[in-house]
């Protein structure tokens, strides 16, 4: 049996593989998530990015990009030069609801988590209800990441990820970028 830390160290790019692939999927194929939760209006990226590349010669280059405006050129770069998506900022919107909250590529925590307005409460008997609300709502996004880690960790393991998905994802890079392929 693999000791966890070791586990830890071996499986970790998957994290960033997942987040990576999933900004080409919000990007190129948005509808293709819509089998992921039958309510999904849109999923976006939000005012932050983080890319992370680890040269070869050692140490880390880190990439922030910020702001509700901001471009995305700078991070299609550092994608071409080899560093993945380490954490991202996300809007899911199903129904009438809006969530906001950030994903880390390495464990996939969920922070920053916005959830949509509730009902006020309009007495302590009614307390219950409103933390079962926020409950639900909270788990909502649990299952959105859950959901779409299961359907990439599908696509990873299947032969079409090499043969197929990484061409069209180098061909986006390529594209958005600018770049030619040397």
């Amino acid at each position: 049996m693999m000791d966890v830390s070791a586990a830890y160290r071996r499986y970790q790019f998957l994290g960033g593989e997942f987040l990576t692939w999933l900004w080409f999927v919000i990007e190129t194929e948005p509808d293709s998530l819509r089998g992921i939760d039958p309510d999904l209006l849109s999923l976006e990226i939000g005012n932050r990015m983080v890319l992370e590349r680890r040269p070869q010669r050692g140490g880390l280059e880190t990439v922030t990009i910020k702001g509700d405006h901001a471009g995305m050129e700078e991070g299609l770069l550092a994608v071409r030069k080899g560093a993945l998506v380490a954490e991202m900022n996300l809007v899911f919107t199903a129904g009438e609801h809006q969530w906001h909250f950030s994903l880390k590529g390495e464990s996939l925590n969920i922070s920053g988590l916005k959830v949509p307005e509730t009902a006020p409460m309009e007495s302590t008997e009614e307390v219950e209800g409103a933390v079962i609300d926020k409950t639900f709502l909270c788990d909502r996004i649990v299952q959105l990441v859950d959901n779409l880690y299961r359907r990439f960790i599908g696509l990873r393991l299947g032969s079409g990820w090499s043969e197929t998905l990484v061409p069209r994802m180098r061909k986006w890079i390529v594209d958005e970028t600018g770049m030619s392929t040397s």
